[in-house]
């Protein structure tokens, strides 16, 4: 991006509800933000007050470790008062429409509102409804973007840049938010995506996203220069799609062997948890290459600036 275009970009957006309603300008904003922030995170004490006197409410509707854990931290890094808030323990379980609920949150007068929701759109829904900033933390199968800013923080890192690369992703694509958000991120930088798994794992239309689909996991790898495995996610499914999860690791487990017909200086991806000896073998995931931890750490940078600059740190307008 040239100087004089840095100088008048402004981050817009008061929501995050999917990486598709970013640019080019907006991508790369983020990560450069989320680079300012992340020696926060090495100092001995990890703490400014950037964002004091602003509230932060988690409200997750679905399991998670990593996600959650890591909006919490980033908020407190930044000094901000932040609530955690499950399905579980919330009136949904008296019947309590999503909408009811967050108008009630609302009326707390938070400054965000992190979501994650089994249904796709939940996250837009509630945008509609609420004036505080909705960020997305999952929504269904539709889309993860923190995850998918966090692994282009990644890649940047390790790469010096996106463009030209090439991005294999293998596993359970049409279950995947993170694929969906990763297809669309890599592609905007202008990587080449291609993605494999059993035919009961391939969504329609992943053409349109700017996705390569390749008949073998093999096709996929063969030269690439990152490879990203995802788990199966077995609770979406109703009946099984695939014959066994030994055949499953058999042909797309991401092994050894399948890395040799990669790029020699590959990197190895997963959004997490990983079942290991099932879409990666253990080797790999703790071997050359690895930078799975290292998406974990970018999480808490990437999840910093996103909050800092929902709420204005950019001091530009926020419209979407």
């Amino acid at each position: 991006m040239d100087t004089d275009v840095k100088k008048k970009y402004h981050f817009r957006h008061k929501h995050l509800l999917e990486m598709a309603q970013f640019s080019v300008e907006d991508v790369l904003h983020v990560l450069a933000t989320a680079r300012s922030f992340k020696e926060i995170s090495a100092r001995p004490i990890k703490k400014v007050p950037t964002l004091r006197g602003k509230t932060v409410i988690n409200f997750f509707f679905e399991p998670s470790t990593r996600t959650r854990l890591s909006f919490e931290i980033a908020a407190k890094r930044m000094s901000a008062d932040t609530f955690n808030i499950s399905a579980s323990t919330s009136s949904a379980q008296k019947g309590e429409t999503l909408i009811d609920t967050a108008r009630n949150l609302e009326a707390m007068n938070p400054d965000v509102i992190i979501l994650r929701h089994p249904s796709s759109g939940a996250p837009q829904l509630l945008a509609r409804h609420v004036s505080a900033s909705i960020i997305n933390a999952g929504d269904g199968a539709h889309e993860h973007p923190s995850q998918g800013l966090l692994d282009l923080m990644t890649v940047t890192e390790h790469k010096g840049s996106i463009e030209g690369l090439t991005i294999a992703i293998i596993g359970d694509i049409v279950h995947s938010r993170v694929a969906h958000s990763d297809i669309i991120g890599f592609t905007k930088l202008g990587a080449q995506v291609r993605v494999a798994g059993p035919a009961t794992f391939i969504p329609p239309r992943l053409d349109m996203l700017g996705a390569q689909v390749c008949s073998t996991a093999a096709e996929a790898v063969s030269g690439a220069d990152v490879v990203m495995a995802l788990r199966i996610q077995q609770e979406r499914q109703h009946d099984p799609l695939i014959p066994s999860l030994r055949e499953y690791a058999r042909f797309y487990g991401v092994n050894r062997k399948l890395l040799e017909l990669a790029k020699k200086d590959v990197l190895v991806m997963h959004p997490g948890p990983i079942n290991r000896g099932v879409e990666m073998s253990p080797d790999v995931a703790d071997g050359p290459g690895a930078v799975i931890l290292d998406q974990v750490a970018n999480g808490v940078a990437i999840r910093m600036a996103l909050l800092y600059l929902v709420m204005g740190g950019d001091k530009g307008a926020a419209t979407t």
